[in-house]
């Protein structure tokens, strides 16, 4: 089985990165490849591994992922950087049990006449105008649904709803659900402007449409990446066809993640 492995920076992590290559090194049934791999070892934090998917996201189909948390428990990673020859040993004997979670469509029309592009996200894409408010029509399945105005909008997945879609007031939503999450960023409600003003849940079978009403400089995000592009005209989101995978030998329970994450321990 051949494993590729993404890792940050950091002296503890790039030490951690040489022992996880020592011990395939010695394995008999597992090697290092780079460029076709059917595992995908992440070491270090989220980030990391929000790197590793987008490094990887055209093997989707073929390709598994693994988190090694080298610092504070994360959302994707379950293995510590003390349990490195019990993760190996899960990979060679595919004892792990496999999970997977849904990720998020974007597509992005422009009124330049540029052609569209389609993008995944794995936590989450956002819609902002940075100069002054941004002004859109939301539609959900083609039907007009609100008039946006507001800093903008972050539409997240079930995994990302603990990212930036929690800082702005989003719901947390287990992973195992399929569906994609519309948040508002600081929306104007008032007796002139209205909006819904509260998180919106949307179902595998719903489109959302996000147009841009005298906004054409509005930035779009995905994950961590910026679209830099202008005469933006509209962003469909939806529940991609694409999944993500796990190989999860000590897979920690979601809500202990969120109570470890957010609360504390007692």
């Amino acid at each position: 089985m051949k494993v590729a492995i993404v890792a940050n920076k950091t002296e503890k992590t790039q030490g951690v990165q040489k022992e996880v290559v020592r011990l395939i090194e010695q394995s008999k049934s597992l090697t290092i490849d780079e460029q076709t791999p059917d595992i995908v070892i992440s070491i270090g934090g989220d980030g990391t591994l929000l790197k590793a998917f987008h490094q990887y996201k055209h093997r989707l189909k073929e390709v598994e992922f693994v988190g090694v948390h080298t610092g504070h428990l994360g959302f994707y990673a379950d293995w510590r950087d003390f349990e490195l020859e019990e993760m190996v040993t899960s990979l060679e004997t595919r004892s792990a049990e496999k999970v997977s979670y849904p990720l998020l469509e974007v597509e992005i029309e422009y009124s330049d006449g540029k052609e569209s592009e389609r993008l995944i996200a794995l936590n989450e894409s956002t819609v902002r105008r940075v100069s002054s408010t941004l002004v859109s029509d939301v539609y959900i399945s083609g039907e007009l649904f609100e008039r946006f105005r507001g800093d903008g909008l972050s539409v997240s997945t079930p995994t990302g709803s603990t990212a930036y879609n929690k800082s702005v007031g989003g719901a947390v939503i287990h992973p195992s659900i399929n569906a994609v999450q519309l948040a508002e960023i600081a929306s104007l409600n008032n007796r002139v402007f209205r909006t819904l003003g509260s998180p919106m849940v949307l179902s595998v079978h719903e489109d959302l449409t996000i147009e841009m009403i005298e906004s054409p400089d509005a930035v779009v995000t995905v994950d961590h990446l910026t679209i830099d592009r202008t005469a933006i005209a509209r962003v469909h989101c939806r529940v991609a066809s694409e999944r993500i995978a796990f190989v999860s030998g000590k897979h920690t329970h979601f809500w202990t993640r969120v109570k470890e994450s957010f609360i504390g321990v007692d």
